[in-house]
């Protein structure tokens, strides 16, 4: 009698342990659904305020191809590049290259070149910079980040491709100079590996992968 009693105890625990098991996995596929929803609206956002939904035509996060080159783009993992057309013509690409040598560690950038290696503007996707200091790289936190729009490679010339500390053009913060200059050093690189790669970049079929 007292077998069968534990035996039916054992099947009662089992069987909560097996809707236990359900719940968290249902919750568990729930939550990374709902967080790559998240992203998507975060990308697409941050997308359309680098490149206008009225300058192109076509699916801009859907046109994509994944690139390498760790020397321009920061990186030994896939850089993905989004594509604005319209009616078909190339209008901008938007790069996503990585600053190697920020104060706290990699940054994660989403670079805008328009089809004449103008910068359509920068964002930055993720870091781990000081709060309160090097953070201000943050669209949020300050609008250095807008210094970048309409420059390109010839403006200004290589020699002032720097933080006004290193002789360029660009403000450092004070008491966090590395972390925008890791900055302006990958956007420089990413401007430069857009003018070596510009015709494969809009040739290329979408989700295509190219090293570089």
């Amino acid at each position: 009698m007292a077998a069968r009693h534990m035996s039916g105890a054992a099947l009662v625990l089992a069987g909560f342990a097996l809707v236990g098991t359900g719940l968290v996995a249902a919750t568990y596929g729930l939550t990374r659904e709902r967080i790559a929803q998240v992203e998507r609206e975060n990308l697409l956002r941050t997308l359309g305020a680098l490149v206008p939904p009225e300058w192109y035509d076509n699916d801009l996060a859907g046109d994509t191809l994944q690139v390498r080159d760790r020397a321009l783009l920061g990186t030994d993992e896939p850089v993905t590049v989004y594509r604005a057309r319209r009616g078909g013509a190339p209008v901008a690409v938007v790069l996503t290259p990585v600053a190697p040598d920020g104060y706290g560690g990699p940054i994660r950038l989403m670079v805008a070149i328009r089809v004449d290696g103008t910068l359509a503007g920068v964002r930055v996707l993720a870091h781990k910079e000081t709060p309160g200091l090097g953070d201000r790289i943050e669209v949020e936190k300050s609008d250095w980040i807008h210094a970048f729009r309409g420059r390109s490679l010839r403006d200004p010339d290589p020699a002032h491709w720097k933080v006004r500390k290193d002789g360029g053009v660009f403000d450092q913060f004070t008491g966090a100079t590395i972390t925008p200059r890791a900055v302006v050093k990958a956007v420089r690189k990413a401007l430069e590996y857009y003018e070596a790669h510009r015709n494969e970049l809009f040739a290329a079929q979408p989700e295509e992968s190219r090293d570089g």
